[in-house]
């Protein structure tokens, strides 16, 4: 019993050692794998690379060799709670600094970044400070707008809201010729009863056109009621309201927006209101004032631009690179429609409406607001391609962050050449919409592709397409230059050492020296 004893109390303290290299173990598995999710969190860059091997390589020298019997066993049995404990201070730390540090590496921080924002910052503040005086010199005075008295607000002409009631159709014997020369739709025209808030009933009769169009009780539309001086009141039927349904349509795209852009789409539906401002209030009435088209065109979209970007987008150097390449995309589809206009010449009367616009403003050149129209109606489809080219540039920065200012801007073309193609469909498609009427009758009337194509009204569109097309495509490269400018500069591929130090092995995940290795 007495020499057992001895081997007895060795077993025991053998089985201590081996719990307490378990333990020690055990704390740095938990280490090691803390060390693996700062890599995964700092999405394995390089410079977070760089830190998480010095973290394991603290690791490697303070654990030791993992060998050596009990003795070695118990000092690492002593000195594991400290170890363990202040192996996860040295993690925590290091996980705090490349945290930090990989914030900044893309964003827009930094000394050298802070001054690059206050340069761009000063420019496009002069930008915006010539383009605000340019629009207050612009602006018109209320007696420079010409107004022509309205139809419906003559003396005994007044237009009033009521419900069709009723709805009697009967052969007016229409088609051929009316009294004026013009073509009447052949087919049954109607008698239409009415119900006029505080008025009682309205009866009124419908053309065929209008009838087959169709009409039916419960509808809500709008009348002209005239009522000479001492005559019965006449009514005729001016428009349906649709006050209601468009309202609601709005209340639901702009819900929709909001709830799937979040605060982005909120302000984009602000700049949308600063759009419909400046049109209404400053570039028509200016155009009716007689001032430049082409001129006001330039001005108008310039501000909103600079309010509506910053305002969707955020105040950053990567709106502000797409800023640049807007506007340099409004000024060259500026020039090339005032070529293109006097090139093709287009006089700008292409209908009833432009002959009426004429005689109610004399002054008016209907040619220069062709070109400046071309400015305007390219603006939404040249704002969409620059905001993207920049957005692609930045990311890809932020991927690859290591990658060269070529490389960088073959990438981001080949985003911007698919997604020219798919803006120039959209702008041919939407002119192809807005002249369907004109496209079916000219096919009606049998007539050649060619032939449709030289018409004023045609034409119109066919030019304003493709200025806006050109100038579509060249804000592309040039957005995706400005961007690559811009741009956080590039992180070197291998991480700074210090001269003489050699890089640690790392063991594979899992894989122990010493007992636990064996």
């Amino acid at each position: 019993m007495e020499v057992a004893q001895p081997g007895h109390r060795l077993l025991e303290h053998r089985v201590q050692d081996d719990l307490a290299v378990d333990r020690h173990a055990t704390a740095l598995d938990v280490l090691e794998h803390l060390a693996a999710l700062v890599v995964e969190a700092v999405q394995r860059r390089h410079a977070a690379q760089a830190v998480v091997l010095q973290v394991r390589q603290e690791l490697v020298d303070r654990r030791g060799p993992r060998t050596g019997g009990a003795a070695h066993g118990a000092a690492d049995a002593g000195g594991a709670s400290d170890g363990a404990g202040e192996m996860f201070g040295v993690v925590l730390w290091h996980a705090f600094i490349v945290a930090h540090s990989h914030a900044h590496l893309t964003p827009d921080h930094g000394p050298p970044r802070r001054q690059l924002s206050i340069v761009l910052g000063a420019v496009v503040l002069a930008i915006a400070v010539v383009a605000v005086t340019a629009m207050v010199a612009l602006w018109p005075d209320s007696d420079q707008v010409p107004r022509d008295q309205n139809p419906y607000g003559a003396e005994g002409v007044s237009t009033i809201n009521a419900t069709v009631t009723k709805v009697d159709p009967f052969n007016c014997n229409s088609g051929g010729e009316g009294p004026d020369g013009t073509v009447e739709v052949a087919g049954d025209c109607a008698h239409v009863t009415a119900s006029v808030d505080g008025e009682g009933k309205a009866t009124f009769d419908l053309d065929a056109s209008r009838y087959r169009a169709g009409i039916d009780p419960g509808d809500d539309i709008q009348l002209i009621r005239i009522e000479p001086e001492g005559q019965p009141a006449s009514y005729e039927f001016l428009e349906f309201r649709r006050g209601a349904p468009l309202t609601a349509l709005a209340a639901i795209f702009a819900v929709l927006v909001v709830v799937v852009a979040r605060w982005r789409g909120l302000f984009a539906l602000v700049g949308i209101g600063v759009t419909l401002l400046a049109l209404t209030k400053f570039m028509l009435p200016a155009f009716l004032a007689g001032e430049s088209p082409l001129l006001v065109a330039i001005v108008g979209s310039t501000v909103i631009m600079i309010v509506v970007l910053y305002l969707a987008h955020g105040i950053s150097i990567r709106t502000t690179s797409a800023l640049f390449g807007t506007l340099v995309g409004i000024a060259a589809t500026a020039l090339i429609g005032v070529a293109a206009t006097g090139w093709t010449q287009l006089s700008g009367i292409g209908s009833e409406d432009d002959q009426r616009l004429i005689a109610t403003v004399p002054n008016i050149s209907l040619s220069s607001i062709v070109a400046g129209t071309m400015v305007i109606a390219g603006l939404g489809v040249l704002n969409d391609v620059t905001v993207t080219q920049a957005s692609a540039v930045w990311e890809m920065r932020a991927l690859q962050p290591a990658a060269r200012g070529g490389a960088l801007f073959a990438s981001a073309m080949r985003i911007g050449r698919d997604h020219i193609a798919s803006s120039v469909y959209t702008l041919v498609f939407a002119y192809a919409g807005s002249a369907m009427t004109v496209l079916l009758l000219a096919t009606a009337y049998q007539r050649g592709l060619a032939d449709i194509a030289t018409t004023e009204e045609i034409g119109q569109e066919i030019v304003r397409t493709l200025v806006g097309a050109i100038g579509l495509v060249l804000a592309v490269p040039i957005t995706t230059l400005f961007a690559v400018w811009l741009a956080p500069p590039r992180i070197d591929e291998e991480p700074a050492a210090t001269v003489g130090d050699q890089p640690a092995a790392v063991p594979p995940q899992g894989a122990h020296a010493g007992p636990r290795g064996r």
